[in-house]
C-alpha cells in the first residue's frame, strides 16, 4: 500500500507537518510505503482552465497539461492508495498551495462525456488533517460547518 502524505503548511515542522508525520508512521507500521511532500518547496500555480485535460482524444486527456514542479507529484498522488492531506485554516480554508494542488488533482478526473465517468484507475483513500488555532466554540460555531462543507466540495464524507 502506498500512503502519500501532502503538507500544505509552509511550516515543515510545524502542527499539520507533524500530524501528517505521526499518522505516516502509523501507517508505516502496518506496513505501507510512506512519502511526504511539502507542498511550499515547489514552484506550481493552480490550475488556469485551459481545459486541456477535457479534450477528447488531447495528449492531456484526464491529466493536467501543465508541467511545472507539481506535475510529478500528480502521478504520484493518481498512482498512491491513500493521500493524506494537511494543511493550516488560514482565512477559514485550506492554504493557497493545497487548494491549487487540489484544482490540478481533481478537475481531470471528470469528463465532459455523456457518461461523466471518472479517469483515474482507482479510487483513492483520503485522508485530512486541518490544523487551527481557534477557541473550541470557534470549531462548534464555524469549523463544524466548514468541515461538512470542505467534505461535500471536495467529494469525501464527513465523520
Amino acid at each position: 500500500m502506498k500512503v502519500l502524505a501532502l503538507n500544505g503548511s509552509a511550516r515543515k515542522n510545524g502542527n499539520s507537518a507533524t500530524m501528517l508525520k505521526n499518522a505516516m508512521e502509523g501507517a508505516k507500521a502496518a506496513g505501507a510505503e510512506t512519502k511526504l511532500i511539502n507542498l511550499y518547496d515547489l514552484n506550481y500555480k493552480g490550475c488556469t482552465g485551459c481545459e486541456a485535460c477535457k479534450l477528447l482524444g488531447g495528449k492531456s486527456f484526464g491529466r493536467c497539461a501543465l508541467r511545472d514542479d507539481l506535475t510529478p507529484v500528480l502521478v504520484e498522488a493518481i498512482a498512491a492508495d491513500v493521500l493524506l492531506i494537511g494543511s493550516p485554516i488560514y482565512w477559514h480554508d485550506i492554504t493557497g498551495m493545497l487548494r491549487a494542488f487540489l484544482e490540478r488533482f481533481w478537475f481531470p478526473t471528470l469528463t465532459y462525456t455523456k457518461e461523466r465517468k471518472l479517469l483515474y484507475p482507482k479510487r483513492i483513500k483520503v485522508g485530512m488533517i486541518f490544523t487551527t488555532n481557534a477557541p473550541a466554540e470557534y470549531y462548534v460555531n464555524y469549523y463544524d460547518g466548514l468541515m461538512k462543507t470542505s467534505s461535500g466540495r471536495y467529494g469525501v464524507r464527513h465523520r
